[in-house]
């Protein structure tokens, strides 16, 4: 019988997205909750397995671990693209390549981002551990309100001009860079281009929406952070990577600045990573994307996926990279 392992499963929700019943009936379906402890973790049990279906950017697939999944038939994704996962390779093999549709409207990264604004600006985590243990107002720091502050968004493409949107209705002055991007696209949006060090000498609170690329890994530095003023905020619900963490845990251990984060450079966060002891940074364990709606498209799209390859009739195939 067909192997399939199910993985990334790390909030434990996979069954109750989906119904599994008919694939399971065709197949020995096995779900992994935790993620992998490392390379060569993955690879020991993974080996026995035909067919794989992963979410994004949980379990990286690089071409030293694929070339030791010697069973590897077919491999599906969610969403349109993994820059973590070694397609080109996998179908150079052989290996069927198969990815799903978004779910939901698209904008729950941009609501988390919103929500960690906020959190970070009112020192929500700092209230609610107040009342958790009993006290009420004693060691919550003084926030601050957003009508009248400036909101800066690094990267004005659906989710950062959804992000704009937000803020313009807390009646923040709102304004936008990115490498390319034009007056006419900020004047679409509704807001005003500057330039990058105008945006992180001006903005009470700054919002990265970007696509991680080699072009703009690490496109927020430590020179960045040094423009931003005495308790400002930057916000990441895009990819850890884009900022220099090291050089944002150096500006949080200073208390000059606060953050609210999604993402990390390796996920999962370990147990004692420093930005777990930083009272200044609101940490959410990267749910971005991860909402009810989207995950049952996800997972019952995953489903069908399978299906189909069983049936010898792929469905959803990635197109064969570029050379």
């Amino acid at each position: 019988m067909t192997k399939i392992a199910v993985l990334d499963d790390w909030q434990g929700v996979a069954r109750d997205c989906a119904d599994w019943s008919t694939l399971e009936a065709r197949a020995d379906v096995t779900f992994f909750r935790d993620a992998f402890a490392s390379e060569d973790d993955a690879a020991q049990k993974l080996a026995p397995f035909d067919v794989i279906l992963a979410l994004r950017e949980r379990t990286a697939f690089p071409a030293s671990l694929v070339e030791r999944l010697p069973n590897l038939k077919m491999f599906s994704l969610t969403g349109a693209r993994a820059g973590s996962i070694d397609s080109a390779l996998m179908m150079e093999r052989g290996v069927t390549v198969c990815n799903t549709g978004g779910g939901g409207s698209g904008f729950a990264t941009s609501e988390l981002a919103l929500g960690l604004m906020i959190s970070a600006s009112r020192q929500l985590p700092s209230a609610f551990a107040e009342m958790h243990a009993g006290r009420f107002q004693s060691e919550v720091p003084l926030g601050y309100e957003l009508a009248g502050k400036t909101l800066g968004v690094v990267g004005l493409g659906r989710l950062g001009a959804r992000m704009a949107h937000y803020g313009k209705a807390l009646d923040m002055e709102v304004i936008a860079w990115s490498q390319n991007l034009t007056d006419e696209r900020a004047a679409e949006a509704g807001v005003r281009r500057v330039s990058k060090d105008e945006l992180f000498e001006r903005s009470h609170v700054i919002s990265v929406h970007l696509v991680l690329s080699e072009r703009s890994r690490g496109i927020v530095g430590g020179q960045d952070l040094a423009r931003m003023k005495p308790g400002a905020v930057i916000i990441n619900t895009s990819r850890g990577p884009l900022i220099d963490e090291a050089a944002l845990i150096k500006a949080l251990e200073s208390g000059r600045i606060g953050a609210g984060l999604d993402v990390y450079d390796s996920e999962p966060m370990a147990a004692d990573h420093p930005l777990r002891r930083l009272p200044n940074a609101v940490l959410t364990p990267h749910i971005g994307y991860v909402v009810r709606e989207g995950v049952e498209v996800f997972y019952t799209q995953l489903i069908e996926n399978a299906l189909a390859f069983l049936d010898s009739k792929p469905i959803r195939l990635m197109p064969t990279p570029k050379s």
